[in-house]
Formats: structure tokens, sequence, C-alpha cells
């Protein structure tokens, strides 16, 4: 039994597409803006789906009423797959008084939901905030297929150290090469990047990484590696959490630029449906 908030309308078709046993729901608002939920279904056990983009606080809310509700109609296990988690940035304390926000919002779900399932968390380690079983799910694999035809023989490169293990990831599925870029301050101003023992001269290559939003670095990183004879640039992300204007000026440095689902944006032509159905 799958459950589908509102931040997930958007996957709604595909998934009763592939099979999927959708229960309605009906979701709207009260005349003062609160949150009105009923689910119209039950049984033993439910998966609700819901992507927690903005309004990112009211999708949170649903999370939690939609819960209540299946519990109060005897489900008995619970699982959430959220394709995109709110809050996973805000994982440290930076200033004293602060919350570890992720933490908040994991807890919180954890009152009601056995299971969580996300999508590239931004840092796993946080999935410990859940008190029952949590899970980080790659779409390495639909990146990779979505790209394969168009990268050929190519390479796949991590902005950073810290994102290699994600290119990595995608260029395994391939049996392609892979590699990062390495970034040296050079004044308190510039910062300089190149790929590390890399040729990129007439190869396409693919740029993975989990979250862009103003894509100023995959513009950076695009216009290097034409200056290094690079063939095509493609760029791919998990979740698509574009500033204003971001998607248009990406996409004029790049010959395509594709982010998955997780997120409803004009460039999210990356399924991660099935891997929903597959848990």
């Amino acid at each position: 039994m799958i459950v589908v908030g509102s931040g997930a309308r958007h996957l709604e078709d595909e998934i009763r597409a592939l099979g999927g046993e959708l229960i309605e729901v009906e979701i709207r608002k009260f005349p003062d803006g609160e949150k009105y939920v009923r689910v119209l279904g039950s049984g033993e056990e439910a998966t609700v789906v819901q992507s927690t983009f903005a309004p990112q606080d009211e999708k949170i809310i649903e999370l939690l009423l939609i819960a209540d509700a299946l519990r109060e109609r005897g489900v008995e296990r619970l699982r959430a797959v959220v394709p995109y988690f709110a809050y996973s940035r805000q994982d440290r304390v930076t200033k004293e008084g602060e919350p570890v926000s992720v933490r908040a919002v994991m807890r919180a779900l954890g009152l009601y939901y056995d299971e969580l399932y996300v999508f590239d968390l931004h840092n796993p380690e946080t999935l410990k905030f859940f008190p029952g079983k949590a899970v980080n799910l790659s779409p390495a694999r639909a990146i990779a297929e979505y790209f394969a035809e168009r990268l050929g023989e190519g390479i796949v490169l991590a902005p950073d150290r810290g994102a290699l293990e994600r290119a990595a990831a995608v260029a395994e599925k391939l049996g392609l090469e892979y590699s990062h870029f390495e970034k040296r301050r050079i004044s308190p101003t510039e910062v300089q990047m190149r790929p590390v023992d890399v040729d990129v001269k007439g190869r396409n290559v693919l740029i993975v990484d989990d979250i862009i939003s103003t894509g100023g670095t995959m513009i950076k990183a695009a216009n290097l590696l034409r200056e290094m004879g690079a063939e095509k640039v493609f760029v791919a992300a998990t979740h698509g959490v574009f500033a204003e204007g971001a998607i248009g000026r990406v996409s004029r440095a790049v010959d395509e630029l594709a982010v998955t689902n997780t997120i409803p944006t004009p460039v999210s032509r990356i399924s991660i449906v099935p891997d929903v159905l597959a848990l």
C-alpha cells in the first residue's frame, strides 16, 4: 500500500504505471492555512512517499499527519520514502544556540515511522538520528542508464573530493574512468579548479553531484573542461534545488543538464521511481 503526499504527486502516474498500489489520500487546507489529511484506505503495512521541497515545513507536517491517520486506521508498520529530505544540510551547530535541524526532523518522523528511505542524503551519517531502520539510496544506476549512450567512452568527474564516491558509483555502472576536481585558493577572492590526473581532451565528460543550487561550480567546471579540450560536457545531480535562473545559466554552459525527479523541475529527466518500487 502506497500513499503519495503532495510533495510526490509528480511521481504518482509513474508509480501507478509501474504497478504500485496507490491508496487515495485527501489533502487540503483549512481557511486558516492548517493542513487537513484523510487517508481513504487501510492495511497492515504502508509506504508513504513524500518529497519535502518548498514549502518544506508544510510537507513535513503532511508526513506526520498522514502517518497519524494511518496509525489511527490500524496500520502496524510504516515506511517513509523521502526522495528529497529537507533540512539535511543543517547537520551541525555552527553558532551557539542553534539546533541540529536534520536531527529534529528525523526524531519527529521516528515517532511514527519504523523505516526511513532517502536519496543521496547530504551527510549520510545523520541517518543515525532516526530511531528505526534508515537507508540512504543511491541514484547511480538511474543516472548511469540515462547518460550511457550520450557519454560513450567518456569520463565521470566529481566537482570536489567530497563527491568522489558519488562519481565512482556512476562510473562503476558504466565501466568508465572517474576522478574529481581539486580546488586551490590562490587569493582571498579566487579559487582555482583542476581535474586530478585525467586527460579530458577529445572526450565526453559527465560531472555528477548531489545538489545543484546556484550552479556556479558546475559552470566554472564546464568552462574549464572546454578549455582543456573536452568534447561534450554533461551535468547530473540528484536534487535540483535551483536558485532563480540557475537552470538557464547551467544549461547554456553545458551540452545537457539533467537531474532526478526527487524534486519536480524542467530538467528532472531521470526517474527514481523504479528504485522506490524496488524497496
